[in-house]
């Protein structure tokens, strides 16, 4: 039937050359982690641990491979000539920046990748995918072709999936995926009601915005987005951040808020008018399925926006686990502060919510670079013959999992600082293991230097 359903998380698998070079402005913690010493060996196994926990309880589990880094393509359009090491030598010498950029393991952050509507929403009957164009920062924004391609790759059946190409890479549409959204329903395979987020508009004059740091996502292309996926309007919901929380380092509305089923989890200072878009968004529920959304309110005095920020709370997966009950996925330094620890173990005891359970994981590796559990993961809701008719190698399975930390264990460095970055055997090490991993999840040819 078609609303037998379920919820895979797509993870993004931490890359080979996991750098942190501070990139990205208006992200704390990458901020503040720029120019250390990484470890990618210790972020991929981190990434994949969390993948096996996701199987371990019965979920489904997908993986997306790392982009090819450094992206030589973007080097040579922006002028570098030569062989590879050439360019390599000459971008450190001229402009480390830039190289880093072109070296970037941020495809990491999936959540970024792109805005997913299942067939249950849209108004064909099929699974939307638009990948993100991520404009507002240059390190990310050279993501999107190969994105496009990896999407079609692994869903390729066009009597299932609809893809359409990224929005304009232009400030206007400038489109931060699936990290600005969320979708609330009673049961992953029924209809649901889509909440877009976005921190500014372009085409009109507006309130002011965020003052210390750029809102990145905007309402244009949120609603592109809904239009491209023929979502109806009465199920859609578009909301404002709080400028006030981008400047307090939420750079995406994953860092303050978290759906999941009749689940939405909250900072009372997540968006402009919290308590219009939470009214909004409880009147659409009701109007759809005859019940209430149940939502978790977090108040200033119980977790400070900058306190959510430095601890990822609502950067946690919030998962159905196939007993129907909920269990929140929240990064290890939650359990480290007081409060959200104190927090979360209340939310897991109360009997007026389904979230019963409570594990906390360790990617601090991901998280100095600015992202929690949920950036690693895209949300695809799929049917069991949707999930037939793509590739079948990219799911988790045990032998797969042992098979990727050989893999990883084989190919990735224990220490790279950014400065290591102009060392050529890196590029050379990456390549391999791609080469590799493509084998690994029955890729095919996926990459560039594959095909010659």
């Amino acid at each position: 039937m078609k609303n037998k359903a379920f919820e895979v998380n797509f993870d993004g698998l931490v890359g080979p050359t996991h750098n942190y070079a501070g990139l990205s402005y208006g992200n704390i913690a990458s901020m503040e982690h720029g120019l250390t010493v990484s470890n990618p060996k210790a972020a991929v196994f981190q990434g994949l641990d969390k993948m096996k926990l996701l199987l371990d309880m019965g979920l489904v589990q997908g993986v997306l491979p790392p982009h090819e880094r450094p992206d030589m393509k973007t080097l040579r359009r922006l002028g570098f000539q030569g062989s590879d090491e050439q360019i390599i030598s000459r971008a450190a010498r001229e402009s480390p920046f830039l190289l880093a950029a072109c070296y970037s393991a941020s495809s990491m952050w999936a959540a970024n990748a792109a805005t997913v509507s299942p067939s249950a929403d849209t108004a064909d009957g099929l699974v939307h995918f638009t990948p993100a164009n991520l404009v507002s920062q240059f390190h990310r924004s050279i993501e999107a072709d190969f994105t496009s391609a990896l999407l079609r790759t692994i869903f390729n059946d066009e009597a299932a999936f609809a893809h359409h190409n990224p929005l304009p890479a232009a400030a206007p549409f400038s489109d931060e995926g699936a990290a600005n959204q969320a979708r609330l329903c009673t049961r992953h395979g029924g209809e649901g009601v889509e909440l877009f987020v976005y921190g500014r508009q372009s085409f009109v004059r507006a309130e002011a915005g965020p003052r210390v740091f750029p809102a990145r996502q905007t309402l244009e292309a949120s609603s592109a987005i809904a239009r491209l996926h023929r979502l109806d309007p009465a199920k859609t919901v578009f909301a404002r951040q709080n400028p006030s929380a981008v400047d307090t380092g939420v750079f995406h509305n994953d860092v303050i808020s978290v759906g999941n089923e009749n689940v939405f989890f909250y900072h009372s200072e997540a968006f402009s008018d919290s308590e219009s878009v939470i009214n909004e968004l409880r009147s659409a529920f009701r109007s759809l399925f005859k019940a209430e959304l149940i939502t978790i309110e977090v108040a200033p005095d119980q977790v400070s926006v900058s306190e959510s920020v430095k601890t990822y709370l609502f950067n946690s997966q919030l998962v159905t686990l196939p007993e129907e009950s909920m269990c929140l996925i929240a990064p290890v330094e939650c359990s480290e502060n007081r409060k959200t620890d104190r927090l979360l173990n209340e939310i897991v005891a109360d009997p007026g919510n389904p979230i019963k359970h409570l594990h906390y994981v360790d990617t601090r590796q991901s998280m100095k670079n600015g992202g929690g559990p949920a950036c690693l993961r895209l949300r695809v809701v799929l049917t069991e013959e949707e999930k037939s008719r793509g590739k079948q190698g990219v799911y988790l399975t045990d032998d797969l999992y042992q098979n990727l930390r050989a893999w990883a264990d084989r190919f990735y460095r224990d220490r790279l600082h950014p400065d290591d970055l102009a060392d050529p055997t890196l590029a050379e090490e990456s390549r391999s293991a791609l080469d590799a991993l493509t084998q690994l999840l029955d890729l095919g040819s996926l990459y560039s230097f594959q095909r010659g």
